[in-house]
């Protein structure tokens, strides 16, 4: 049993060592620990300090790409290392490593293929109010759309088997937590939570820069992730709406029509009504197109994850290790494995 321990770094030279140093060398249950050390285009000496410290395996982004990109460049390396486990964790020790065979207790047992560290934000004394309150509301959506349940989903200290990691695909560039969760809810993998303790923070978060900036962008994702997986109820929601308006101006027009038929003074409700009306019928129309998209998908999601299997499975046999992995940043990323 192997496991890979990835961390995606930006600009985090005078962290790891100290994060490094927390890491678990021996856990009951597996066989191998390896380190694979994400350098996010850091424009400090991230990838030389990691090189410093021992780690066998650096992956070098050469642009700054955010940490979704990184966190997938570090499944991708994962895999070619051969993990069967993988555990994702910040490079600002935010989450001690002494966490970590809590975290992957539940796969090691067979009981779940994706576990969440679970940081129980209610209790957390530098959680102001309203980010509780947008944690619990924000993972409570995330509950719904991935029929899961996670307490924390923001978080990112996690685990997750090989067979997860190779169904994992991030749309956005923003954030892996919340896209990776829905996926994994709408796939049917097993998912659990562990509650973990977490480290005093340090500095201020690089992700995003206030309350505001992170519910803007992380209520896109959501909202993508919804229309992709359930579109028919999206889309099928305002149809209804509108369709209601329709019926009850229409229902208004005819009724004051019937008592006086002489009298056309609520025509605005006829012509609201109809163009309700209308516009509910095409949205219904492009929900159902949107869902046998869906269904097209979900096929063309599936058949990845048996290509990626096949491409790991020919890699690994005619491929030692990562070594060090330099990716660019257009869409014909090249990658040097040795």
């Amino acid at each position: 049993m192997k496991l890979v321990i990835q961390i995606p770094c930006f600009n985090e030279a005078e962290n790891l060592a100290e994060t490094i140093a927390g890491l678990p060398r021996q856990i009951q249950g597996v066989d191998d620990i390896e380190l694979v050390i994400v350098d996010d285009g850091s424009s400090d000496d991230t990838a030389l300090v990691a090189k410093s410290l021992g780690v066998a395996h650096v992956v070098r982004l050469k642009q700054h790409q955010g940490l979704a990109a990184a966190f997938m460049a570090g499944i991708d390396a994962a895999l070619l290392l051969g993990a069967d486990i993988i555990v994702n964790t910040d490079a600002d020790n935010q989450y001690p490593g002494a966490e970590i065979p809590k975290l992957v207790e539940p796969i090691l047992s067979g009981r779940a293929e994706l576990v969440i560290g679970d940081r129980q934000t209610d209790s957390l004394a530098h959680f102001s109010p309203s980010k509780r309150l947008l944690q619990r509301y924000g993972s409570s959506l995330v509950r719904q759309l991935s029929r899961a349940n996670v307490q924390d989903s923001p978080s990112g200290f996690r685990a997750m088997s090989r067979n997860c990691a190779l169904r994992l695909f991030v749309h956005n560039r923003f954030t892996y937590t919340l896209e990776t969760v829905i996926l994994a809810g709408q796939t049917g993998l097993s998912i659990e939570n562990v509650p973990v303790r977490i480290s005093p923070t340090t500095r201020p978060s690089r992700l995003f820069k206030s309350n505001r900036e992170y519910l803007g962008r992380a209520g896109a994702v959501l909202l993508r992730a919804y229309a992709m997986y359930r579109p028919l109820k999206l889309v099928g929601a305002l149809a209804i709406l509108l369709l209601s308006v329709g019926l009850l101006l229409g229902g208004r027009f005819l009724y004051y029509y019937l008592r006086n038929p002489n009298y056309s003074g609520y025509i605005q409700s006829l012509v609201v009504a109809t163009g309700a009306t209308i516009i509910a019928f095409l949205l219904l129309v492009a929900a159902l197109l949107a869902e046998l998209i869906a269904s097209n998908r979900r096929m063309l999601e599936e058949l990845l994850f048996r290509v990626k299997r096949l491409e790991l499975e020919e890699t690994r046999a005619s491929a030692g290790g990562v070594g060090e992995t330099e990716s660019k940043t257009s869409d014909n990323s090249s990658k040097d494995l040795g």
